[in-house]
């Protein structure tokens, strides 16, 4: 009977969630709340008191535990756990000033109200306007106190954090700035990848105490927090100056050590942009130029360090092969996802996520139709690969704005209230993904009914 009980709110879940898939295609983003409250009041009454919205692939507070790995799934729970998130990078920034720490919260708000689940943001300010850290180990408090109230305000709308540590470009600091502040201390440095690696250097990056800090309005240190998603090293790490990639790989191998040592509790990925190098020369055809296997990355071999849970790879057709727009982009968006995909599964055995991916609008040609099917593209991807219970485990737009935010616009921000038909595509894919979170679990391993019915439904000509 409990077994036939649970089957009987997944399917009640199930039609809601298909309702609201079915109202999201007609009507645009910020559209008739009408439906909204409909959806709400039809979960109430006998439905609801069974109060498991678990089903429905939106958790509860008992059910906010840490993300975990288990094979190429993420789970929360033992359930899968599958990503449709962005990035938004300067929330502690925002957070420090009360004039803009209501922006926090808007992020927060907008991104939730179509089913994302995932935020990527900076942890680290180095030595900059604002700076966390002002010199190695030398913190602002009133900075940290920002960092503390975007994590307790992530969590208020369930969104999971994926916290970087430092920065390869110097903006917010950046290896740049560890440099300088070697450089002050009398160690005569000359390139920026001295970053990876002077003995001096490497101590101040182990030195940065996110991980043990007591968040100063939940109590609860970051490392213990399950709002924290994962750990990033670094947020795109080169080094240009060893094309071996022997450099960089050392590096990764100490710092995942190191951070786990520290938290084996959370998840660790690296920041990879996901080129190809030396250690597999029969997939640097996927690579977007030949510049990208001489800057001291490896995809496979970077992520088969010990310490490291999940790959990620960046995309960004703009920049990597043409600013023009061109009808070539989208082919190679498909190719280079699905032999990172590929890859997560043959050799690395771990979920791989797409943690940056857009269109810049100051590029020549753009249009907000071809982001839109460039959106489309980066989504399926990720679902032909969820249905078969494969490595492409998520994606990450590059990037999320609210109202009010134009100045910071890099070409790449997306603002849902501008954005209707975008908004409609990622409550889509948020939509089907929680399908997939709350029908499936791992115990299941896509031998089932479910996944034919799945599969029957996602693909309708109706959706």
């Amino acid at each position: 009977p409990s077994s036939m009980k649970r089957f009987g709110v997944r399917i009640i879940s199930f039609i809601l969630l298909l309702m609201l898939t079915k109202s999201l295609s007609s009507n645009a983003f910020g559209g008739s709340m009408k439906d909204e409250e409909a959806l709400k009041d039809g979960q109430n009454g006998k439905e609801n008191s069974i109060s498991n919205y678990g089903e429905m692939g939106v958790m509860e507070d008992d059910d906010w535990q840490m993300v975990q790995k288990k094979g190429n799934q993420f789970v929360v729970n033992d359930k899968p756990f599958y990503v449709n998130g962005f990035n938004t990078y300067w929330l502690m920034v925002f957070a420090v000033d009360e004039s803009t720490r209501g922006k926090v919260t808007e992020v927060f708000q907008q991104a939730s109200s179509v089913g994302m689940t995932v935020c990527r943001t900076w942890a680290f300010n180095d030595g900059q306007w604002r700076a966390l850290q002002k010199s190695p180990s030398v913190y602002d408090e009133e900075v940290f106190k920002a960092l503390d109230f975007v994590v307790s305000e992530a969590k208020k709308y369930k969104i999971r954090l994926i916290l970087s540590l430092a920065n390869n470009w110097e903006a917010y600091g950046g290896k740049a700035q560890y440099v300088k502040w070697g450089n002050a201390a009398g160690l005569n440095l000359t390139s920026d990848d001295d970053f990876f690696s002077h003995p001096a250097l490497r101590s101040y990056y182990k030195a940065h105490t996110v991980l043990n800090r007591v968040n100063t309005f939940t109590n609860i240190t970051y490392k213990e927090d399950p709002t924290i998603f994962a750990w990033e090293l670094m947020n795109e790490p080169r080094c240009t100056s060893d094309s071996t990639g022997d450099k960089l790989q050392d590096w990764i191998q100490e710092m995942a050590f190191h951070v786990k040592k520290i938290d084996p509790k959370h998840l660790v990925e690296v920041g990879l942009e996901g080129f190809y190098g030396p250690s597999s020369p029969q997939r640097t055809q996927f690579n977007p130029n030949t510049y990208a296997q001489q800057i001291g990355t490896d995809f496979i071999r970077n992520h088969l360090v010990l310490g490291v849970d999940f790959a990620s790879a960046h995309i960004y057709a703009d920049s990597w092969i043409s600013q023009q727009i061109a009808d070539t982009h989208l082919p190679f968006i498909k190719s280079w996802m699905e032999a990172h995909i590929e890859d997560a599964e043959k050799y690395l055995g771990m979920p791989v996520v797409f943690a940056e991916f857009g269109v810049s609008s100051k590029d020549p040609g753009y249009n907000s139709t071809y982001r839109d099917t460039l959106i489309s593209t980066v989504y399926s991807t990720i679902l032909n690969s969820t249905k078969k219970g494969g490595s492409g485990a998520g994606s990450l737009l590059w990037q999320f704005f609210p109202d009010g935010t134009d100045n910071m616009d890099d070409g790449y921000a997306i603002v849902l209230s501008k954005s209707p038909s975008t908004a409609s595509i990622i409550q889509r894919q948020s939509t089907r993904l929680a399908l997939f979170n709350s029908l499936c679990n791992t115990k299941c391993n896509w031998s089932c009914k479910k996944k034919k019915l799945l599969e029957k439904i996602l693909y309708h000509d109706e959706l």
